[in-house]
């Protein structure tokens, strides 16, 4: 292909991760600038969004990788998002870049979908924190800062008091945080699984050093090559996905029951990886953006429903179906002017089905279609989710605290 023309988004040039990925882009023919985030002014006009850079105009660029650190969140998305509107490729989109740092919307939007994590609370009021602690079985449990990283802000309190004081501390100086479940049989290790497109290209496992819990490359931990098993694979990729992440770091605990995801970052570093797996991380980074570059940055919903009288949704086959052991074709949801984009089946997702597809009872099928069709196939109003979580919050709330908290 033609050479590239990419900008990698990063303070610091001579940093492993920027280092890296600007050598294997240059590997590959084409030309690279690192441009520090903090240099950009932004320029919104109808039409014509546009960006300057250290007071200058900006030349156009194919592609940007953005390496935004946490303190920059808010001013980087901007400026990721203004290339977005400008009609560059970037890697990472702004508002997954913003779900991914946001460990509360994260864990929300990771729990509407069939993949393990672990069990989090939020609370503000003092009085709700012994109850959340409580319905997680009590103490030990992991209390996060909302907006720690590399293992910042990551604190184990070993008792009910100890995290009731930590909390209520943290809430008093303005500090959000959250309320994890601890995974006893994973203590002092975890998975990084670095996700590229729809694919792990390497993973690790990383054990923390001494007593220490967290297993962070930047607290000392040790890193070995680990292949995964296919569950932690598809729950490493899954979880990209569903916060529509091109390039991820996934951390996962190896839970009783299997992966149980801790957090996904949208920036994760190369060098620990890289130097435990051996693996040309940044070469297969560059490779993805080459392939994926003439699709763009593309949200399908949106630009769907920007078609008046026209919407996408999914439904769930019912056993009563008119559908059930018809074909895509025979069900006649073609001559109602809807397509179906995607079928999926248990673990399943077919893209783009067959007309001589069966449609089974429980599928889900994605659909694009006009509006008043697709009204007739969904519930007359939209089922909650939400399940009764074993009375948890009910019986464990109101048991008498472990005295030997």
């Amino acid at each position: 292909m033609d050479p590239l023309k990419i900008a990698i988004l990063s303070r610091g040039p001579r940093l492993y991760s920027t280092r890296r990925l600007r050598e294997a882009a240059e590997k590959r023919g084409h030309k690279v600038k690192v441009l520090d985030t903090m240099k950009f002014a932004l320029y919104i006009e109808a039409g014509q969004p546009d960006l300057t850079f250290g007071g200058k105009p900006l030349s156009s660029y194919d592609a940007i990788i953005p390496r935004i650190g946490t303190s920059l969140t808010f001013f980087g998305s901007s400026v990721v998002r203004q290339f977005e509107q400008m009609g560059t490729y970037c890697l990472n989109t702004a508002d997954a870049i913003l779900a991914s740092r946001d460990k509360l919307a994260s864990m929300q939007e990771l729990s509407s979908h069939n993949v393990g994590i672990a069990e989090t609370a939020f609370v503000r009021n003092p009085t709700d924190v012994l109850k959340a602690i409580q319905a997680m079985g009590g103490a030990p449990v992991v209390i996060k800062l909302l907006q720690g990283t590399q293992g910042i802000g990551v604190i184990l309190a070993e008792t009910n008091k100890v995290a009731e004081a930590i909390i209520e501390t943290l809430s008093a100086v303005k500090q959000n945080v959250l309320v994890q479940k601890f995974v006893a049989e994973s203590k002092g290790r975890d998975i990084r699984a670095f996700v590229v497109g729809d694919r792990v290209v390497a993973a690790m496992r990383r054990t923390a050093a001494g007593q220490e819990f967290r297993s962070n490359v930047h607290r000392g931990g040790n890193t070995q090559s680990v292949t995964l098993d296919p569950e932690y694979e598809r729950t490493a990729v899954k979880a990209a996905q569903i916060l529509n992440l091109s390039v991820a770091g996934v951390d996962m605990l190896e839970g009783a029951d299997g992966p149980v995801i801790m957090e996904v970052n949208s920036s994760p570093g190369l060098e620990g990886i890289e130097g435990a797996t051996g693996v040309d991380i940044a070469g297969e980074i560059i490779q993805f953006m080459e392939e994926q570059i003439r699709f763009g940055n593309i949200d399908v919903r949106e630009r769907l429903a920007l078609t008046r009288g026209y919407s996408v949704t999914e439904f769930a086959v019912e056993p009563n179906s008119e559908f059930v052991g018809k074909t895509i074709r025979e069900s006649g949801l073609r001559e109602r002017d809807i397509v179906v984009m995607r079928l999926v089946r248990g673990q399943d997702h077919i893209a783009n089905p067959k007309g001589t597809r069966i449609i089974e009872a429980g599928d889900h099928l994605l659909c694009y279609g006009f509006r008043a069709a697709l009204q007739g196939l969904l519930p007359a109003f939209a089922k909650s989710k939400r399940r009764k979580k074993k009375s948890s919050l009910t019986k464990k709330a109101t048991k008498p605290a472990d005295p030997n908290s």
